[in-house]
């Protein structure tokens, strides 16, 4: 079986580009091979795993330890599978200097499936596997896009008491992330010939309205509410599109909008406060909901005894909370308490040449193993 800087290699050599990122008949598309190769090694431990399909052809891993007694608890181990895009072959050949392993998916998140998969393996080896408590190892698929492996796995009736889900914290424990709705809203007009303009109507001209007041005010108003670990809620506008050439009076125009949540925000509520804001200063609008699936914010209570005991081990005193959103929202949402927690820094994720230091991986491994050991 690989060590911890091996199976990291290996896995980096296994393209696992999220399908949303490239065409249909792109080689590097699709998580099965990262998923084969660990169900492989599963096999040959004599692991109990299965494969569960959360898209066509695509499935999450799921890799289980009974407990030596009748199982009354459940602890997850939670990775994703799937990385960005790779703009250059030579992202896909690992390679260590100075101290550093780079590749597509080093930091994000195959450093996580590495140092959490050597942990799981060690304990299946071991003779020190909890008596009652069951070890599930969950490779999933699709972070990168709409979070279909975790939303399939709540969807199946999966609970468990704690997920640990892989992303780069530094192995610092996070407790609270933002949730991220994305809307579509569109302004309608009239077309005329740009000769005349007055016989139109704008579509982009009452755009860019609307654009002024959720760049100003509205994200002026987000900043008077604040969470203690995540700060304020956020807005920006990624996307504009509209008009089709330039003489002619654009009849639409539509543009996209992240809004990152905080916990207790729910998306009726701020598709109601902008619907509110935009009616209120003369602008009509329509607004949908692009993603099709709730923002979920994310927040786990740190006085929790496994998540006390795993910020003991990360010597922090305090709860820690990301402005990114991962699959730790979707588990939390169907009753499963997540921890963000795994190698590597978030700033190397999705760069051109990405990278996570050796030291980071192994002690990530050994943060994981004694995490097991330590369960009851």
């Amino acid at each position: 079986m690989p060590a911890v800087k091996q199976l990291l290699r290996d896995l980096i050599a296994l393209p696992s580009v999220n399908p949303a990122f490239t065409h249909r008949d792109d080689p590097c598309s699709g998580e099965s091979r990262v998923a084969s190769y660990l169900a492989k090694l599963c096999g040959k431990e004599g692991i109990s795993f299965r494969m569960h399909e959360a898209l066509p052809g695509r499935s999450n891993l799921i890799a289980s330890l009974a407990p030596k007694s009748r199982r009354k608890r459940t602890v997850l181990l939670a990775p994703h599978l799937d990385t960005v895009s790779v703009s250059d072959p030579g992202q896909l050949i690992p390679r260590s200097r100075g101290g550093r392993i780079h590749g597509r998916g080093a930091c994000d998140t195959k450093g996580s499936v590495a140092a959490m998969f050597t942990a799981f393996l060690a304990m299946a080896r071991g003779s020190r596997r909890p008596a009652n408590t069951e070890i599930v190892f969950a490779g999933l698929v699709d972070e990168e896009n709409g979070q279909a492996g975790s939303r399939s796995l709540v969807k199946s009736g999966f609970q468990a008491d704690l997920a640990l889900v892989g992303e780069p914290t530094l192995l610092r424990a996070v407790t609270a992330h933002k949730g991220d709705l994305w809307l579509k809203i569109r302004t309608q007009g009239r077309a005329a010939h740009s000769s005349q303009p007055q016989h139109g109507d704008n579509a982009i001209a009452r755009m860019a309205r609307v654009v002024s007041m959720l760049e100003g005010l509205y994200a002026k108003s987000l900043r008077k509410h604040r969470h203690p670990l995540l700060g304020c809620a956020t807005v920006n506008v990624g996307m504009i599109q509209g008009g089709k050439q330039p003489n002619i009076v654009p009849d639409a125009c539509e543009i996209a909008v992240d809004r990152r949540t905080l916990p207790g925000e729910t998306d009726a509520r701020v598709m109601r406060e902008i619907s509110r804001l935009l009616r209120t200063n003369g602008c009509q609008v329509q607004m949908e909901d692009w993603k099709g699936a709730p923002s979920l914010a994310m927040e786990t209570d740190p006085t929790l005894p496994d998540v006390r005991r795993l910020m003991k081990l990360t010597n922090q005193r305090m709860a820690m909370g990301v402005h990114y959103f991962s699959d730790a929202g979707v588990l939390a949402a169907g009753g499963v308490p997540s921890v963000v927690i795994g190698p590597g820094d978030i700033a190397q994720a999705h760069t051109v040449d990405e990278w996570i230091e050796l030291e980071q991986l192994e002690t990530g491994a050994r943060l994981f193993g004694r995490f097991l050991e330590g369960l009851e």
